[in-house]
């Protein structure tokens, strides 16, 4: 169940942790946190996407280190054994990237799920929200990093030839096939040798909901590649390759989410 309705959201309340992690393109010019401060749903905290990324590098949203994780998720006064439920306000379902991270970093993923449609949906159906910040008392959150859900350039580099898994790119099928510009500067256009693109907007509806599971395996099996191996996403900076991640996990619940971190931001660097 990595994903609940806003029904269900609001009949729990009071019985899970609730976390904002509304991130929105450099382009847009929006601040979510500003927008949380000014509007959020009841006990909800804010998880700051860049604050809370791998601070010495250039490139953005790169997985922190255990330490670094654990002081964050414990100042959010979160602990072990707490039902999440993540949200957004962002066309790209950044809640989604906030989902991964807490299964790299050893979360029970039965434990940890995105509220479908996001605070859009909650927004339009007149449910509750507030300006009060939540009072947060620390914990003592412990990780156990799960490396294996993660990719670097050395291996998707090897995979070219060796072909142990399977890459899907998120991105838009333009920017994919190297039709137009990157949105970051210093970036060639193009995509990863033999990847397959499988734009994450493909599976988002008008209301920043899912697709339903039927119309999702459809979209897969659309991209004609071997969905027998091992699936890595991609995109720009690992964001809405996440997306990817989560929906598939609606189609087999046995998958567990694997990312290229750097994604096209650092591959298309070279």
């Amino acid at each position: 169940m990595s994903l609940v309705t806003t029904k269900w959201l609001e009949d729990n309340l009071d019985k899970i942790k609730i976390i904002d992690c509304s991130w929105h393109m450099p382009q847009k010019n929006r601040n979510g946190f500003e927008e949380y401060k000014k509007q959020h749903i009841k006990n909800a905290i804010f998880f700051d996407l860049d604050k809370n990324s791998k601070k010495n590098t250039d490139l953005p949203h790169m997985l922190t280190d255990k330490n670094s994780w654990e002081n964050i998720v414990s100042e959010m006064g979160i602990k072990n054994d707490d039902k999440i439920v993540i949200y957004d306000n962002s066309d790209v379902i950044s809640s989604c990237r906030c989902w991964y991270n807490f299964i790299y970093f050893g979360h029970n993923p039965k434990l940890i799920h995105v509220l479908d449609g996001g605070l859009k949906k909650w927004i339009m159906e007149n449910k509750p929200t507030t300006s009060n910040l939540t009072l947060i008392v620390r914990s003592n959150y412990k990780a156990n990093e799960k490396k294996n859900l993660v990719k670097n350039m050395l291996e998707i580099n090897k995979n070219i030839s060796t072909k142990e898994f399977t890459v899907i790119d998120a991105r838009s099928k333009k920017r994919f096939e190297g039709e137009i510009a990157e949105p970051r500067k210093g970036l060639r256009s193009g995509s990863i040798q033999h990847s397959f693109c499988l734009p994450f907007s493909d599976l988002i509806n008008n209301d920043r909901t899912f697709i339903d599971k039927e119309k999702i395996l459809e979209k897969f099996k659309s991209v004609k590649c071997d969905l027998n191996k091992n699936l890595v996403f991609s995109c720009g900076s690992g964001v809405t390759a996440s997306v990817l991640a989560l929906a598939y996990s609606l189609i087999d619940n046995k998958y567990t989410p694997t990312i290229y971190d750097g994604s096209w931001s650092e591959y298309g660097k070279f």
